[in-house]
């Protein structure tokens, strides 16, 4: 599905990122980035519901699984207009936007790699994870465990301190100070172009299902 040209067309972007090269190369973004994108979210689909009924696997242009080309640079110093990679999220169905729990696929000329977990949860959400890690910690570590099996590391942001009402000799202490639960696999370029990448996906997201049954026992959704 992807192709030597995706990556080609990700760094002549990275060299060209304004306006008038996007409008006047859009034909090449269509057939060479989204269009392979969405093919790849259609071959997904069927097994992104057999891991769970929940996540949604949609290939729209606009709206679905796949993340717009667009950046938001209204309150960033960086002004550049387009993102130089192809993010796809599987989010679940509840969640209504980016920090909902989902599974993700990261495409870019600088590294390639997979996800799954809640970035940057709402305060209410955050908490609400840290509480069920503090009562149900074994679930935790067996998530950790299969993660770590499959070639995941617990990746993100984390307080400097122990978040409030949480002793620094707690258990999961490191694990309690993180503001981002995401458990990231690096994809080589060769893995991104192989045929057989669709199924070798699925059976990467295969070993963060435990995580994600987790962290949505944790915040009241269904898995």
């Amino acid at each position: 599905m992807f192709t030597q040209d995706t990556f080609s067309f990700l760094s002549e972007l990275e060299q060209n990122n304004d306006r008038d090269w996007f409008k006047a190369n859009q034909g090449r973004y269509e057939d060479k980035v989204r269009t392979p994108a969405l093919q790849l979210i259609t071959t997904l689909a069927p097994g992104i519901q057999a891991l769970s009924p929940r996540l949604t696997a949609v290939a729209k242009k606009v709206g679905g699984s796949l993340m717009r080309p667009q950046r938001d640079s209204r309150f960033s110093a960086d002004k550049r207009p387009y993102k130089t990679n192809v993010g796809i999220q599987f989010r679940h169905f509840q969640g209504k936007d980016v920090h909902a729990p989902g599974l993700y696929l990261h495409i870019a000329t600088d590294g390639c790699f997979i996800g799954a977990g809640i970035w940057h949860p709402e305060a209410q959400a955050l908490n609400a994870i840290r509480s069920c890690m503090d009562e149900n910690p074994n679930g935790y570590r067996k998530a950790l465990t299969q993660l770590q099996a499959g070639g995941f590391e617990m990746e993100g942001d984390s307080l400097s301190r122990p978040p409030r009402g949480y002793d620094k000799s707690h258990a999961l202490i490191d694990e309690l100070k993180r503001k981002d639960f995401i458990a990231i696999k690096p994809l080589s370029q060769e893995q991104v172009l192989a045929p057989d990448f669709a199924t070798n996906l699925l059976a990467e997201f295969e070993a963060t299902q435990a995580l994600m049954s987790y962290l949505c026992f944790a915040l009241n959704l269904d898995y």
